[in-house]
């Protein structure tokens, strides 16, 4: 009988603090006055593959002249950055799923993806050029005829390629890679006879690769800007941070450091 009792007291006890402990509980699903407020996040997407623009150093960081731009857009309005690294080809549908807030990788404001997404206003304008190898011959239009030309999957560049093939009349076997640098690779082993890239981004492999190139005389590229669902309140923000860095002369000074030209 004494047995039975303590026991029951026991799991009274033991039962009444487990109640009181959960009542006190101070989780941030609880609202409790115990939790911080979190900080604002901004949620960028890029794909760092593309400098100067963004690619990652040795030691894994993100850098190039996106990831500044970037970081000043999230200070000035306040939030901390986070960034995402996944495939260019992929970017437009991670905004359209509300996985990030934001893109900036180096992306054209063409008039097809204005369709799926919204743009702010165009910070820099680029061009296309054809990406050889040092002792090509292949240094006109005309040269590609009969020839592999590379292009990174999902890019203006891509739509480009396929342009000049059905205007131009100039019949080349197309190859769309994942990345910039699968290009170069290309190219360095024999794979492909071209690619076709952004200016900007064929420079700095050109010279650190010593290869050839000549520019595509039959476009003018739309200009690069940060994209956003459809409908984001983000926009106007953002146009206002990129219009204060243009009037400060702070756009002008990240494009000396990354050494991209208009």
């Amino acid at each position: 009988m004494n047995i039975t009792k303590k026991h029951t007291l026991a799991v009274l006890f033991a039962s009444s603090a487990l109640l009181l402990g959960a009542c006190g509980s101070d989780t941030p699903e609880s609202g409790g006055s115990g939790g911080s407020e979190e900080d604002k996040v901004l949620e960028m997407g890029t794909s760092a593959e593309f400098p100067p623009f963004e690619s990652r150093d040795a030691s894994g960081e993100f850098v190039g002249f996106d990831i500044d731009m970037a970081n000043r857009i999230a200070e000035e309005m306040g939030y901390e950055l986070k960034i995402t690294d996944m495939k260019f080809d992929g970017l437009i549908g991670a905004l359209q799923n509300d996985r990030v807030d934001m893109v900036i990788a180096g992306m054209s404001a063409t008039d097809a993806r204005k369709e799926n997404v919204d743009f702010s206003t165009e910070y820099h304008f680029s061009g296309e050029m054809f990406v050889t190898p040092k002792d090509s011959d292949v240094k006109t239009l005309e040269d590609l005829e009969g020839k592999k030309v590379g292009v990174q999957l999902g890019t203006i560049q891509e739509e480009g390629a396929n342009a000049i093939i059905e205007e131009e009349g100039i019949n080349f076997e197309l190859k769309a890679l994942d990345d910039s640098g699968a290009l170069i690779q290309e190219i360095l082993s024999g794979r492909i006879d071209a690619a076709y890239m952004d200016k900007e981004v064929a420079k700095g492999y050109i010279e650190a690769q010593d290869l050839g190139a000549f520019d595509d005389p039959t476009t003018s590229s739309p200009g690069m800007a940060v994209a956003f669902p459809k409908g984001s309140e983000l926009v106007e923000e953002v146009n206002a941070v990129l219009a204060e860095m243009e009037e400060s002369g702070e756009m002008e000074e990240l494009k000396k450091k990354w050494k991209i030209e208009e």
